[in-house]
């Protein structure tokens, strides 16, 4: 009788705004859910929750800078709405300048008087003009701005050593050098931390297409002459594989044997790139072969029930491919040395691109949340080896945090979700075991109905982040946690629901609470297509 109630007590809350009401569901599906608090694992890395930023569409301009001039208000040129909203995120770190971009970036164009900078074509992005008006110090005050780590690409497809080592030097020294005071008559005289650096980007692909063996190569090379200022602690990142190529096993084990911590300290992090695109049942990773036609591709509005499935399915094969990188990268590092970090990762390539749009510069949807979602519970289990993540894109293009359209802005599903996963930021994991029927559509796809991560907060409290992947059947959910369960839900009434720039508030968290069954234990009704998390007091 009390999931009862609880059940009408969550659906008329959705009825508000417009979900489907309980009494047209089908009979909810029975989970139940064991949290093991005995056995608690690493810690999960706030850096997990990192953002991306390239010089792509309108990712950086409008998205982020509109200058000190322009009548949308700002902040020393940056959107005052989208900083606000990015501080509430307590975004941990942000990625810059790319990506594929960061392959042809020469720092020196984006330094000195902004009206003096030379204006270059962007040939990676649509061959659009690129004024250089957002460089270096733009990017990293952004960082400070809003509080985040900064991490800065470097160019090792097109840059020597030298120049690389030269940019470290401006950024991070205290010392008096030309490139210092140079850094000083800029602006900036006290150096900025740049906790994070990427010795290359896609060495594989658009950032020098080299082999593996040579790849390793390079990277030790210019690895050797970048290396933190005096008193700063910086992390070298070596570019990885990309999972949706072939072959990033291979590659995965080269790096690790001919470049490793343990062979010369040429990196702390090995970057790997995991992008979800439209998958078949009996796949695990969509595999992107060179030459081959590009895979099919949705529109973020009015997609099928099997595409549904088909994107979700995608999302849940980052396991697989986190599970294969460790085992290789165990065998050469079982300390656990070396961090991977997922510094690219979204949905973006499942969508059709939006007119005149360089990526898929798509609307953001209730889909994007469940990718979202159940990415970030994938990346909480795998606390002992991911260290970071970093979403693409932060806004305006891929699976945007934000929309921005001239003085207009709004916050997408995704937004939502990583406000309502805060509350793991460092947190510590407890395993999960979910027994429960799986959800299954006509096209072959079949994939476990709910999936659910559990961690203790800083705060002492034990959190739930709950996902039902079945777009039309709520979740009984019943768990072995004694306490009262209040936190908010993520929902709408159709697969693609999404906010407007006339309706930004169409779907957005919404309270939810748990009851109380036999013996005092929490037990849910999770709405269908949901993400929830609930902390148990």
């Amino acid at each position: 009788m009390k999931l009862l109630k609880n059940l009408v007590a969550v659906m008329s809350v959705f009825s508000v705004a417009g979900a489907t009401a309980a009494q047209n569901e089908p009979a909810p599906i029975a989970v139940a859910v064991t949290v093991d608090t005995s056995k608690p694992g690493p810690q999960i890395d706030r850096h997990i929750f990192g953002q991306f930023i390239e010089h792509l569409g309108r990712v950086v301009y409008d998205g982020i800078w509109v200058g000190e001039k322009s009548a949308i208000p700002n902040i020393l040129g940056y959107r005052k709405d989208v900083v606000d909203a990015l501080k509430k995120l307590h975004i941990p770190v942000i990625r810059w300048p790319g990506g594929c971009f960061a392959d042809q970036y020469d720092w020196r164009d984006g330094i000195g008087p902004r009206a003096m900078r030379p204006q270059r074509i962007n040939v990676l992005w649509g061959n659009v003009p690129e004024d250089n008006s957002f460089g270096t110090h733009e990017f990293l005050n952004f960082a400070e701005l809003i509080g985040a780590d900064a991490y800065v690409s470097g160019n090792m497809g097109s840059m020597t050593p030298h120049h690389m080592a030269e940019w470290l030097e401006y950024m991070t020294y205290s010392q008096k050098s030309s490139l210092t005071d140079e850094r000083r008559r800029n602006g900036r005289d006290k150096p900025w931390q740049v906790r994070y650096f990427g010795v290359g980007n896609e060495v594989w692909g658009c950032g020098g297409d080299m082999r593996a063996e040579y790849a390793a190569d390079v990277t030790r090379r210019y690895s050797l002459y970048l290396n933190a200022a005096p008193g700063q602690e910086m992390i070298k990142v070596a570019s990885g594989p990309g999972a949706n190529a072939a072959g990033y096993e291979a590659f995965t084990e080269v790096m690790m044997r001919n470049a490793g911590l343990f062979v010369g300290n040429a990196f702390q992090a090995l970057s790997l790139h995991y992008y979800t695109f439209l998958t078949a049942p009996d796949e695990n990773v969509a595999t992107i072969v060179k030459d081959q036609p590009p895979p099919a591709q949705i529109s973020a509005v009015g997609f099928s029930r099997t595409d549904w499935s088909s994107v979700l399915h995608g999302a849940m094969g980052m396991d697989q491919v986190i599970n294969t990188m460790s085992a290789i990268m165990d065998r050469y590092d079982p300390k656990k040395s070396v961090a991977l970090f997922i510094d690219e990762w979204g949905d973006a390539p499942a969508y059709k691109s939006e007119a005149g749009a360089i990526l898929p510069d798509h609307q953001n949807n209730l889909l994007d949340a469940e990718v979202a979602a159940l990415t970030l519970n994938i990346f909480q289990r795998h606390s002992d080896r991911v260290k970071m993540a970093n979403i693409t894109l932060m806004i305006n293009a891929g699976q945007s945090m934000i929309l921005t359209n001239k003085e207009k802005m709004l916050l997408t599903p995704t937004y939502h979700v990583f406000d309502m996963y805060q509350a793991f930021q460092d947190a510590t994991p407890f395993p999960v075991a979910v027994s429960g029927p799986h959800y299954a559509d006509d096209s072959g796809f079949s994939l476990p109905a709910v999936d659910i991560a559990a961690a203790r907060g800083v705060d002492g409290k034990l959190y739930l982040a709950l996902v039902n992947l079945d777009p039309s059947r709520s979740a009984d959910v019943s768990t072995n946690l004694v306490g009262a369960a209040h936190g908010k839900v993520l929902s709408g009434p159709s697969m693609d629901t999404h906010n407007t720039f006339d309706a930004p508030q169409t779907i957005h968290p919404v309270p939810f609470a748990g009851t109380n069954i036999g013996g005092g234990n929490v037990a849910f009704i999770l709405p269908a297509k949901s993400v929830a998390v609930v902390a148990i007091e």
